[in-house]
């Protein structure tokens, strides 16, 4: 949906007077404004919210969409935005399907952010090692991440005790998850 949000949304901002791509704008806030309001009830009543509240204004939209697409032309920004909003319409409508499912992706695109920016440093790794090494690396941070440490702390307090292990102590119980700082 943040898809399709934006590509209205850009035409909106651009535009002096209020149009077509408010309108879509206004629909998808409001399927927005449902979500945030319902984000901290169990999966189950999200459900519920969602077959209450936000499919009838997903009904409305589709049907202003259809209404609206042939007075558009069809290569103009609405007219893109348009027709890539009811291409995905079955897709846009899949998160009231399900309660644990998010109205978008933009959560996942965050966390995967890091590795799709970091791809192309990836081919500069040297070898198999440096390419292992950096491997870990992201592993630890991520596993930082999941057990809300702080990555830059966590690698900052390992790096320094690493060199003073005594025989016998268990590298293990320097994970991200045993670790305490």
């Amino acid at each position: 949906m943040a898809h399709a949000r934006r590509k209205f949304f850009e035409i909106a901002k651009i535009s002096k007077k209020a149009g077509a791509a408010h309108m879509a704008v206004k629909y998808i806030n409001e399927l927005y404004k449902i979500e945030y309001e319902a984000k901290e009830l169990t999966a189950e009543e999200i459900y519920t919210v969602r077959q209450l509240k936000s499919k009838p204004i997903l009904d409305r939209f589709k049907i202003w969409l259809d209404k609206t697409a042939p007075r558009v032309p069809p290569k103009s920004a609405l007219g893109n935005a348009i027709t890539y909003t009811l291409n995905q319409w079955k897709g846009l409508n899949s998160y009231c399907l399900d309660g644990r499912l998010e109205i978008d992706n933009n959560s996942i695109e965050r966390m995967i952010k890091p590795f799709a920016c970091g791809r192309k440093n990836w081919l500069f790794s040297g070898n198999t090692k440096g390419a292992e090494a950096s491997a870990t690396l992201y592993s630890l941070v991520q596993t930082c991440k999941l057990n809300k440490k702080d990555p830059y702390e966590y690698l900052r307090s390992v790096l320094s005790t690493i060199p003073n292990i005594k025989e016998g102590l268990e590298l293990e119980s320097l994970l991200p998850y045993n670790f305490k700082t």
